[in-house]
């Protein structure tokens, strides 16, 4: 059996299932890596705050089906768990709101880890986040971004927290809005057609 950085393929196997499991979780709460209001996120006067503050909503954070990982395979090893270089996935997810001249200003976060595989080396990866807001048919916003983690060579799990406050949607429309957020590799490769 392989490995590399004393990771053996059936280790980074286990450590991949833990991750599918933290995935479940998708909401800062209690002893979570995410907490926006320690970084700021809102900033209040001091000895003033609206009632509108209080009561004002801000909108969930939805991971959309399928992109909660991000799996990175040696050249010709895709889809081969031996080739694998490194699996990223989304574990945590939430969000910070202020309300700015009639719009809600949003602050969205996502943590997560990076898990070795039997290919990797400490090496710098770079990883496809899309953060995107929509109301029915209509993009209110779509941004992809490519987001750098440093992989420790040896450690099981790089752990990661990554945030996009950029994203401002009309007060009319919070309550009506569904924003993602996840791995985005682009289109799906068109398959060869097979002659014969």
């Amino acid at each position: 059996m392989s490995s590399v950085s004393g990771l053996s393929l059936k280790s980074f196997v286990a450590v991949l299932a833990a991750c599918a499991a933290l995935a479940a979780c998708n909401a800062g709460g209690a002893g979570s890596a995410l907490d926006l209001n320690a970084a700021k996120v809102e900033t209040v006067p001091a000895g003033k705050v609206l009632q509108s503050e209080l009561t004002g909503f801000c909108p969930q954070v939805t991971l959309r089906e399928g992109t909660a990982f991000f799996t990175t395979y040696e050249k010709g090893g895709e889809g081969d768990p031996a080739r694998a270089i490194y699996q990223a996935s989304i574990t945590e997810t939430t969000r910070g709101c202020t309300r700015p001249n009639g719009m809600v200003a949003m602050n969205i976060a996502v943590a997560g880890r990076v898990v070795p595989g039997p290919k990797a080396s400490g090496a710098t990866v770079s990883m496809p986040i899309r953060v995107a807001i929509t109301e029915g048919d209509a993009v209110l916003y779509s941004q992809l971004h490519q987001f750098q983690v440093t992989i420790v060579p040896g450690q099981a799990a790089t752990q990661f927290v990554f945030n996009d406050p950029n994203p401002s949607i009309p007060q009319a429309s919070a309550k009506a809005v569904t924003v993602f957020v996840g791995f985005d590799e682009g289109a799906p490769k068109a398959k060869k057609k097979v002659e014969g």
